[in-house]
């Protein structure tokens, strides 16, 4: 066992104990720090706070006779801005966003705004660069729920000379107007957000999930919007009952997610979880997402913004992450017109999600929409439907029920084909099952290039659900059904095992290469 410093503020510090472990010890581990006991915890990572600024620290894990240990120094701090001295209640009843806004305006670069103990009515506000602000233990942030009193960003300027334009709002991989998000980021670099505290969007059937396909005013916004940032962290707190996708990073880079806890209801509308849209070097680790979509989808924008900015979605690796009730595990797609590539899943839980990996796409997505490189690894799933989907004929948008999206037949390879090609498996238990082992379906025109399982182990339930493998038209239900894998030139599978299921173990067709080990 081996203790890594991940990230360390003044006040704070995220540590990832080395070890064969996914998510969770099942006994407690005590913490010390300077000889003195500072808590305990079962989680991999884990996140301390309340500490001082400019100080050394020496930190000791013990847990099961076994003793682990690192040293770190805190970040120095300038000043505190505390939000109540800028004239915040906390009483949930005055509005707060200008006196909290305040505070972030005043903050000197090296000082922290600090959101202590209460409860904050406010709608957007929003970030500035060298930003470092702490939602303390007991603080709580209220999104109003009145679309009204939010700021709304349009989602394409033309520049004045006609020869450029500036997007700035976006609503499902288009750009499209939309509200700005609970917290905004507009442009800005090194920033961090940190602490104990809870920012709840306050969304219900009442208001923001009440007839979500129709854009009333503008599209819903974000609990997290961060817009062409750079070097932002999150670190510890927690987020629920987002108005739609909670964490959505959109063309930013070298960004940290850490610790963060993120719930919505089971049956909450469009309120995926954390979506890199065309973003750069994104580290997700150790957080725990409960809600009604996908809990990661990582995306870059539909055709047009796919073609027309060029970005893709890369660099990303997930690791240490426990996934709940969500549609998809990890997904990409269905917005992938620029591509997305080197996306790596390691030591990761998966529970009661429909999906592991879902990867969604289709006819019209584009030439550039490229995905490779996408890696599984270490990773333990419980009474997920279907492991691993991969559906390139995904029925989103108005179209999506159309012959040339659906049809099963070759068709022509033109600027519309996208295309899917490296997939890797290892090292993977995945137990009580429903649905199928696997639903991996190229296009047959343009053959997923590589597919390997390397070690990897599928069972089913008992008493197994029946349901739709993956979102494409004329598939129907299914239940126990074993690897059903169509349109892909290379597959390998090394040490595969399933058991439970009913009919043959592997249903291929239309496969070029196929090399069992």
């Amino acid at each position: 066992m081996e203790l890594k410093v991940i990230y360390k503020t003044s006040r704070s510090v995220t540590i990832e104990t080395v070890t064969e472990q996914i998510y969770e010890f099942e006994t407690m581990g005590n913490i010390s720090l300077n000889g003195e006991d500072f808590g305990k915890t079962k989680q991999v990572v884990f996140t301390l706070f309340d500490l001082k600024p400019d100080t050394e620290y020496h930190i000791c894990l013990e847990r099961d006779g076994e003793k682990a240990e690192a040293d770190f120094h805190t970040d120095y701090e300038f000043v505190t801005l505390n939000v109540k001295e800028t004239g915040a209640k906390g009483d949930g009843i005055q509005d707060d966003t200008h006196f909290i806004q305040a505070a972030i305006m005043a903050c000197p670069k090296a000082g922290r705004v600090l959101i202590p103990r209460g409860k904050y009515r406010i709608t957007s506000l929003f970030l500035k660069s060298h930003l470092r602000l702490e939602l303390a233990e007991g603080a709580e942030l209220l999104a109003d729920t009145d679309r009204y009193k939010y700021p709304r960003f349009p989602g394409m300027i033309e520049s004045y000379d006609e020869k450029d334009d500036y997007n700035l709002g976006t609503w499902e991989g288009n750009p499209l107007p939309m509200f700005a998000g609970i917290i905004t980021g507009i442009d800005v670099e090194d920033v961090v957000i940190y602490g104990r505290g809870v920012i709840d969007g306050q969304a219900s059937r009442e208001n923001w999930w009440d007839n979500v396909r129709q854009m009333k005013v503008a599209f819903r916004p974000r609990t997290v919007f961060l817009e062409r940032c750079k070097h932002v962290v999150l670190q510890g707190f927690s987020l629920k009952n987002s108005p739609s996708w909670v964490l959505h990073p959109y063309f930013s880079q070298d960004l940290k997610f850490l610790n963060l806890d993120v719930k919505n209801p089971a049956d909450s509308p469009n309120t995926d979880g954390l979506d890199p849209e065309s973003c750069k070097n994104v580290e997700i680790l150790g957080l725990h997402f409960s809600l009604g979509d996908d809990c990661i989808a990582v995306k870059s924008g539909k055709i047009y913004m796919g073609r027309r900015y060029q970005t893709p979605s890369e660099n990303i690796t997930i690791r240490q992450c426990l996934m709940e009730n969500g549609h998809g595990a990890v997904t990409v797609g269905s917005e992938v017109g620029a591509g997305v590539k080197n996306i790596h899943v390691e030591r990761c839980l998966f529970r009661h999600t429909d999906r592991g990996l879902r990867i969604k796409t289709r006819r019209g997505r584009g030439k550039d929409s490229i995905l490779s490189d996408i890696s599984f690894d270490h990773i333990h799933m419980d009474h997920v439907m279907t492991p691993f989907v991969v559906n390139s004929f995904y029925f989103c948008d108005p179209d999506g029920k159309s012959d040339y999206v659906q049809c099963r037949e070759p068709l022509p390879v033109d600027e519309r084909t996208p295309e899917i090609n490296r997939l890797y498996f290892t090292n993977i238990k995945a137990e009580n099952c429903h649905v199928a082992a696997s639903f991996l379906y190229g296009l047959p025109e343009k053959k997923i290039e590589r597919i390997e399982f390397r070690n990897v182990d599928i069972s089913f339930a008992d008493q197994a659900k029946a349901g739709e493998p993956a979102m494409l038209s004329g598939v129907g239900e299914w239940k126990k059904k074993g690897f059903c894998i169509s349109n892909v030139d290379t597959l390998i599978c090394e040490n595969v095992k399933i058991s439970g299921q009913e009919g043959e173990a592997f249903e291929l067709s239309n496969i070029d290469h196929y090399e069992v080990r």
